[in-house]
C-alpha cells in the first residue's frame, strides 16, 4: 500500500486492536464484544459493523466469533477497500486529500459545501496539523466504520458536520440530488412530521397550560402551574388537558411542506452564482421560509389558540370554531397577532441558530479531536440550550401574539393593538407579566426534544432511511 507501513507493523497493529476488543480474553471476538468495543472506540454504528464484521465470509465458525487470523483477514479486506476510496478522493494522486478535493467529492453528488465546512471535515481527521489527510490518517479514522464506498463517506460527512441535517429546527433540512431522486427526502420529512406529532401530543398538557397562563394569569389571581392544571381539570376533566392538540398536530404537515419548498426557492435566489450558503445566509433563508409558512398557515394558529382556551361546549369542533369566528369577528380575526408573531421569528431563529452553532463548534474544538460528530447527547444539549435562549428573547412577543389571538373571545378583555397590549401588560404587571407561562414552556423543552428524537430515529428505521 502506498504510504502504508510494512506488513509486520500492520499485523502488530491489528493484533493490538484484537486484544483491545477481546474483553474476555478467550482468543475470539464475538458479536457482543465487537459491539461493545466499537461503541467504546467511537467506530461508527456498532450494530451495522458487528453484522458486517462477524459474517460467514470472515468467520469459519459463525457461532464462535472471529479468532486473530479471521479478524486479520477482515481488517485486510477493510484496508483494501479504504485504499480504493482514498485513491478515488485523492483526485490529483499526490498521496493527500485536501480541502478542494473534499469539496469536489461533495459536488460530484450534487451537494455544495463552503470552504469553512470542508475545513472542519478535514480538521476532524488531520492529526499532524498539515491541513491534509494522508493515507495513514484516513485508514485510522475509517478502519472501524461501516462505509463501503465514496458515496457512503460523503454522506457520513454530510450528516455529521455543520450541515446539521435534522438537528437544528430553525433551518430546514438540506437534501442532496441523490436523496431527492430516490425519494429519501420525503421519507425524512414524514419521519420528522410523525416525530413532531408524537412529541406535541406527549407535551400537550404543558402547552395548554402555557397558553392558559399567558392569557389568564395576572398579578391579582397569582395563577401558578398547579393552580392552572387544577383549574383546567376541574372545568373539563383530564381529557381537557389535550384541547387544541388536534389542530396543533394537523398543521405540522402543511407547515413543513411549505417551509421546505419556500426554503429551496429562497436559497436558490440568495445563492445566485455561489456554490453554497454561509451560516448567516442559511439563517436568512430559513427565517424567510419560516415567515412564508407562518403567513399561509397562520389562521390555523388562531384556531389552535381558541380551541386550546375553549370552555366545555363552546365549540362543537374545528369547523364550528372557524365558522363562529368568521361570523362574529370577520376574516381579519384569523390574522390577529400576526405582527408580533412575525417579529418574534427573527430573534428566536437568530439566537437559536447562533447559540446552537457556537456551542456545538466550541465542544468540537475543545473535546472532539478525532471526529466531526459530537454525538447525540451533545447535540440534544446544544439544541435544548439554544432553544431556551431563543425562547427567552422572543417570549414577550409570543405572549402578546397569544393574547391578541384570544382577546376577542374573552369577556370584558380590552381589544388592544400590539403596542397597546405591551403597554397595558407593563403598566398592570411589570416586566414579569411579559413572561407569564414561561415555566411550563421550559418544562416541555427536554421531553419534547427527547420524544421527538426517539420517534424520529425509529421512523427513519421503519421507512428505510439510511443514517450515515
Amino acid at each position: 500500500m502506498r504510504g502504508g507501513p510494512g506488513d509486520a507493523e500492520r499485523r502488530q497493529r491489528w493484533g493490538r486492536l484484537f486484544e483491545e476488543l477481546d474483553s474476555n480474553k478467550d482468543g475470539r471476538v464475538d458479536v457482543h464484544e465487537l459491539r461493545r468495543g466499537l461503541a467504546r472506540l467511537g467506530g461508527g454504528d456498532p450494530d451495522s459493523i458487528a453484522q458486517q464484521g462477524i459474517s460467514p465470509e470472515a468467520d469459519a465458525d459463525p457461532d464462535g466469533g472471529l479468532d486473530l487470523e479471521e479478524f486479520t483477514r477482515y481488517l485486510q479486506e477493510r484496508e483494501r477497500r479504504l485504499l480504493l476510496m482514498f485513491h478515488s478522493l485523492d483526485r490529483n494522486q499526490d498521496g493527500h486529500i485536501d480541502v478542494s478535493e473534499i469539496q469536489q467529492s461533495f459536488r460530484a453528488l450534487g451537494i455544495s459545501i463552503s470552504l469553512e465546512q470542508a475545513e472542519k471535515i478535514l480538521h476532524s481527521m488531520d492529526r499532524d496539523g498539515t491541513m491534509t489527510i494522508d493515507w495513514q490518517e484516513w485508514r485510522d479514522h475509517f478502519l472501524l466504520h461501516s462505509l463501503e464506498n465514496v458515496e457512503d463517506v460523503v454522506y457520513f460527512w454530510k450528516h455529521s458536520t455543520v450541515l446539521d441535517i435534522g438537528e437544528c429546527l430553525t433551518v430546514p433540512d438540506e437534501f442532496s440530488e441523490q436523496e431527492k431522486q430516490t425519494g429519501m427526502w420525503w421519507k425524512q420529512l414524514v419521519a420528522g412530521a410523525v416525530a413532531g406529532a408524537v412529541s406535541r401530543t406527549g407535551t400537550a398538557p404543558l402547552d395548554r397550560l402555557k397558553v392558559f397562563m399567558q392569557v389568564h394569569a395576572s398579578k391579582t389571581n397569582r395563577l401558578d402551574i398547579l393552580g392552572g392544571l387544577r383549574s383546567m381539570v376541574r372545568e373539563g376533566g383530564v381529557c381537557s388537558l389535550w384541547r387544541g392538540n388536534g389542530i396543533n398536530v394537523l398543521k405540522i404537515a402543511p407547515e413543513s411542506a411549505i417551509k421546505f419548498m419556500a426554503y429551496e426557492q429562497i436559497k436558490r435566489a440568495i445563492r445566485g452564482q455561489q456554490e453554497t450558503l454561509h451560516v448567516q445566509e442559511r439563517f436568512v433563508a430559513g427565517s424567510l421560509a419560516g415567515a412564508t409558512a407562518q403567513t399561509i398557515i397562520y389562521p390555523m394558529e388562531v384556531l389552535k389558540t381558541r380551541l386550546t382556551l375553549r370552555r366545555t361546549g363552546q365549540y362543537r369542533g374545528l369547523r364550528d370554531c372557524a365558522r363562529q369566528i368568521l361570523e362574529q369577528e370577520g376574516p381579519r380575526a384569523f390574522y390577529r397577532g400576526y405582527l408580533p408573531n412575525m417579529l418574534g421569528i427573527v430573534p428566536y431563529a437568530g439566537i437559536d441558530l447562533a447559540v446552537y452553532e457556537t456551542l456545538k463548534n466550541r465542544w468540537l474544538q475543545q473535546y472532539s479531536h478525532d471526529s466531526a460528530d459530537p454525538g447525540i447527547l451533545v447535540l440534544l444539549a446544544c439544541g435544548t440550550i439554544s432553544s431556551t435562549c431563543g425562547q427567552i428573547a422572543s417570549y414577550p412577543l409570543a405572549l402578546v401574539r397569544t393574547r391578541m389571538q384570544a382577546q376577542a373571545s374573552i369577556e370584558g378583555a380590552p381589544q388592544l393593538s400590539m403596542l397597546g397590549l405591551l403597554r397595558h401588560i407593563l403598566y398592570q404587571e411589570g416586566v414579569r407579566g411579559l413572561y407569564r407561562g414561561i415555566a411550563p414552556n421550559f418544562m416541555k423543552v427536554i421531553p419534547a426534544v427527547s420524544i421527538s428524537y426517539v420517534v424520529y430515529e425509529n421512523m427513519k428505521q421503519a421507512l428505510g432511511v439510511t443514517s450515515r
